[in-house]
């Protein structure tokens, strides 16, 4: 009989009996403990069973196992925190954001996730790094907290999870940390004892380790798909051999997959510890063969001796991407993993990722997907693999529900309003009232929030001076959602022009060589509309009242050059004013990212135009003007 009826059943029978008392009760109520304890456990695992592998395929219990899916590189740690201000580009994500990730997967068809490896310390990162290990025997608990939450949270959504354990690479540290904490020379990883025990004792605390939000050890937690041995490695058969079989030591629940990156090896088929093998597919100058023939030819080698899953593929064409998932359905095969998606961002919008491999045109996908996507095809291909995703599953794509609420953010100034958006949601509308209960004008009703990236989505350009109230809806070709809660009031002395650079349609005049740049966006903190220019160029605005503030945010890739400002009344007689000067540079990175450059007045006093004028090659990202609100 199933636990969670034999529960039901107890706690029927002691609901018929009369009140235990003295001795009784405490036993009575010391079974109660253990049997609430066992509902929560039990409660926490959405899975029946584990996956398991048989014949060179998967397995969730008697039924095959195969999809369409995603790799979600942040899942475990954020590489992109981008935000201006930010003091540096990593945090770990939180309830909202691992729930849209894996809420948006589930959306997609996908019913499986692939995160990046455990997240190390590197030698030249400090502790506000917040990665997962920090040296030998040093954990950081803040980190697999979040791995707790993302496991609670796949069982909720019911999406399992394949987690690499090391790393080949350094981008969010590897194998390299651990020859350097030892001293030892490059690739005695792989053969060093000492380095291997230190490598095994990682691999126990992760595998042993208890979820402090369900009770479940990860070595008990279905919603593991397997366990893979790293990221990408490229070490001999015999390490795979001997940490695949220290692995199934600790874990009898689930399988091991090998991460080897470099094609099939015959003795790795031949493994008994080994389950699975996976290949990753990008455009490769030495390999004539498309993705989808390659997936093919492995799959044919592969077959019949373990399962196997297409763990990454990505950066063609949309036709190619189409194959290759053609590929995928067709052979003998579990699946596969395109690279890659992004989640939402806590403070509004998503997360970004321009693939520098990616022949400087991929960024990492959003859902749903945006017209700022068209250069990389996101509309058709998104729609491709959502297809393909559900008819993998022998499923047709269900009707995707209207989205639910956004969360509408703090507001302190009508120019920065944000929402954490919702699953599903294309578009938003927002709507500003004189009182808590109305009544709601609507004052935009197509907001993409992929429009903006690390910025506030919307300014209140026209609102009047006043207290105003705001609330924000989601739309979606199935229809709009319920209002976000109301946040007000909110005191409007300033409107705002924003200008997000995607146009010139702000501006009224320019002069010179400007041009609008969309590509090469990482080294630019992932802002995709920049207006780029050189000494001389100028461009002008004209505000409806007199100017009180401004900000610009400017790149420079080599040495940051000053703008000149001046203001007008009557848009020919300027006079030059002084602004700050503030460069946010954290260093190139491992991007190389160019010099981040803040310039803002709050010493104005009077004038409706101003005009920027460069001294040096510059790209424009964003422009904020205030200048008085005016009355109602």
């Amino acid at each position: 009989m199933p636990t969670n009826k034999i529960l039901k059943l107890w706690v029927g029978q002691r609901l018929a009996l009369p009140a235990p008392t003295g001795c009784a009760f405490l036993k009575a109520t010391f079974l109660a403990g253990i049997i609430a304890a066992t509902v929560q456990a039990a409660g926490a695992a959405a899975f029946a069973n584990f996956i398991t592998a048989r014949d060179g395929k998967l397995y969730d219990g008697n039924q095959e196992f195969r999809f369409i899916s995603w790799n979600i590189p942040n899942l475990l740690i954020i590489e992109d925190y981008l935000a201006w201000d930010a003091p540096n580009d990593w945090r770990l994500p939180d309830e909202f954001e691992l729930t849209d990730a894996l809420a948006t997967v589930r959306q997609l068809g996908g019913t499986v996730v692939r995160s990046y490896s455990i997240p190390i310390q590197r030698a030249d990162e400090d502790a506000s790094v917040p990665k997962y290990v920090r040296g030998l025997g040093e954990y950081n608990e803040a980190g697999f907290r979040t791995l707790d939450l993302a496991l609670k949270l796949a069982n909720e959504q019911h999406i399992r999870l394949i987690l690499p354990l090391i790393n080949n690479w350094p981008w969010q540290g590897g194998r390299g940390e651990f020859e350097k904490w030892r001293g030892k020379p490059k690739d005695a990883f792989w053969t060093d004892p000492q380095i291997i025990a230190d490598f095994e004792a990682m691999v126990r605390q992760v595998l042993t380790r208890t979820n402090t939000l369900t009770g479940v050890r990860y070595r008990d937690d279905p919603a593991i798909l397997c366990w893979e041995t790293g990221n990408e490695l490229r070490g001999p058969s015999t390490w795979t051999k001997a940490i695949a079989a220290f692995i199934k030591s600790l874990d009898t629940n689930h399988l091991v997959m090998d991460g080897y990156d470099g094609g099939i090896r015959p003795e790795v088929l031949a493994m008994p510890e080994v389950d699975i093998v996976t290949t990753h597919h990008y455009p490769d100058a030495h390999n004539a063969k498309t993705i989808a023939a390659q997936i093919r030819e492995d799959a044919r080698l592969v077959h019949g001796k373990k399962a196997y899953i297409a763990g990454e593929f990505g950066f063609v064409p949309t036709d190619a991407m189409r194959d290759a998932m053609q590929a995928i359905m067709e052979s003998p095969m579990s699946g596969g993993l395109l690279w890659s998606l992004r989640f939402r961002n806590r403070d509004g919008g998503f997360y970004w990722h321009s693939e520098p491999d990616g022949a400087n045109l991929y960024k990492a996908f959003h859902w749903p997907p945006s017209p700022v996507g068209d250069p990389y095809d996101e509309t058709k291909l998104l729609a491709a693999v959502r297809a393909d995703a559900f008819a993998i599953r022998g499923l047709p794509p269900p009707e995707i529900p209207i989205p639910a609420a956004p969360g509408l953010l703090p507001i302190s100034d009508p120019g920065a309003i944000s929402w954490q958006g919702s699953v599903g949601a294309k578009t938003y509308q927002v709507e500003r009232a004189p009182a808590k209960d109305g009544p709601w004008t609507r004052i935009v009703s197509n907001v993409d929030e992929a429009f903006t990236q690390y910025r506030p989505q919307f300014s209140d350009e026209t609102v009047p001076a006043g207290k105003w109230y705001y609330r924000v809806c989601a739309q979606n070709d199935a229809g709009k959602s319920a209002p976000s809660r109301v946040v007000g009031p909110v005191a409007a002395q300033l409107a705002t022009l924003v200008d997000e650079m995607a146009d010139f349609s702000k501006t009224s005049a320019r002069a010179s060589g400007w041009k609008l740049v969309n590509r090469n966006c990482r080294v630019a903190k992932e802002d995709i509309h920049r207006a780029a220019g050189s000494a001389g160029d100028t461009l002008v605005y004209e505000l409806p009242s007199a100017i009180e503030t401004f900000r610009v945010f400017a790149f420079f890739e080599k040495t940051a050059a000053p703008i000149k400002f001046s203001i007008s009344s009557d848009g020919h007689a300027f006079r030059e004013i002084q602004a700050g000067m503030e460069n946010d540079s954290h260093g190139p990175g491992d991007y190389g990212y160019w010099q981040p450059v803040r310039f803002q007045s709050t010493d104005l006093s009077g004038g409706r135009f101003l005009k920027l004028e460069l001294t040096g090659d510059t790209q424009i990202a964003r422009i904020e003007i205030a200048h008085r609100a005016l009355t109602p």
